[in-house]
C-alpha cells in the first residue's frame, strides 16, 4: 500500500475514535469506572415487636378456683337427754291413793277425760273407786305441776271418802303410780258450790282457788260430797247426776317422791 493511502486510513481511524469518544461523553470508557448508581442503603427496618397471632388472654378477674375445703368432721352427737316422764301416761294410767290419818289405803283412782263430778266421773265413783279428770276442765297426773284432781263418794258405793272431813292440815296423802310414790301434805280445806261457776273454776284451777294463775308446783285436790251438811241445812238441791250443791275439798302440795316400796 502506498504511503498516502496508509496515512489516509490512519487519519480516518483516528477521526472515528474521536467521534466515538464524544458520543460517550468524552474519554475512552475503559479509563473510567462505570458509573454505579448507589442506592442509599435503606435504614434497617425496625423490627416491630412481634404481634402474636391472637391477643393474649386477659387475666381473669374472677377469683381463682378454690379447692373444696376439707370436710369438717361433724361433732359427735350429744348424748340423749333423759326424757321427762310421759305426761300422757301420768294422766291416763290408774293410780292408788292412801290417807294414813283416816285409815284409807289402796283406793284405786281411775283417770278419764272430763271434769270433776260430770256424768262420766260420777259413773266411775259409783263403782266404789276414785275418779280423776284430765284434759280441758280437768287436771294433771300424779307428781306433775298443776292440780291433780281426785273425787270419790262419801256415802254411797262403800263411801271410800266418808272420813275425808276429818283430814287436817299437815296430814299426808300418798299416791302411787307405776314405780313411784308421791307424798303430798295437806295445806288447806275449801268448799265448792256446784251452783257457782266461779266456785267450780276455783276448784279446777291449776292453782286451787286461783283461776288463771300459772302453776309452779304439783298440787292435789281430794273432793267428796257435803250431803250430810247440806241436808242438815235444809239444802236439798241436786244436780242431774244426783250430786248435792256443795263439795268438801282437801288441798295439798307435793313434798316428796320416791320409788314405791
Amino acid at each position: 500500500m502506498s504511503a498516502p493511502r496508509i496515512l489516509a486510513t490512519a487519519l480516518a481511524g483516528a477521526a472515528l475514535a474521536v467521534l466515538a469518544g464524544c458520543a460517550s461523553g468524552g474519554g475512552p470508557t475503559a479509563d473510567r469506572p462505570a458509573a454505579t448508581t448507589s442506592t442509599p442503603a435503606s435504614a434497617p427496618a425496625s423490627t416491630p415487636a412481634s404481634i402474636p397471632a391472637s391477643p393474649p388472654a386477659e387475666p381473669s378477674t374472677s377469683a381463682p378456683p378454690t379447692s373444696a375445703a376439707p370436710a369438717t368432721p361433724s361433732a359427735p352427737a350429744a348424748p340423749a337427754t333423759p326424757s321427762a316422764p310421759d305426761t300422757a301416761d301420768a294422766r291416763t294410767e290408774a293410780a292408788t291413793l292412801a290417807i294414813p290419818s283416816i285409815g284409807l289405803s289402796g283406793l284405786r283412782v281411775v283417770p278419764y277425760q272430763g271434769t270433776t263430778d260430770d256424768r262420766a266421773g260420777t259413773r266411775i265413783q259409783d263403782g266404789g273407786v276414785g275418779a280423776s279428770p284430765y284434759g280441758p276442765g280437768g287436771g294433771v297426773g300424779p307428781g306433775e305441776v298443776g292440780n291433780y284432781l281426785v273425787t270419790a263418794h262419801r256415802l254411797s258405793a262403800g263411801g271410800p271418802l266418808n272420813r275425808l272431813p276429818a283430814v287436817r292440815n299437815g296430814d299426808i296423802v300418798l299416791v302411787t303410780l307405776g314405780g313411784t310414790e308421791y307424798e303430798y301434805v295437806i295445806t288447806d280445806t275449801r268448799s265448792t258450790s256446784f251452783r257457782s261457776e266461779q266456785s267450780l273454776a276455783e276448784q279446777r284451777a291449776a292453782v286451787p282457788g286461783r283461776p288463771g294463775e300459772p302453776a309452779v308446783r304439783p298440787m292435789i285436790t281430794i273432793s267428796t260430797c257435803a250431803t250430810p251438811e247440806d241436808n242438815a241445812a235444809g239444802n236439798r238441791w241436786r244436780d242431774a247426776n244426783g250430786n248435792p250443791e256443795h263439795r268438801i275439798d282437801k288441798v295439798g302440795v307435793l313434798q316428796d317422791s320416791r320409788p314405791a316400796s
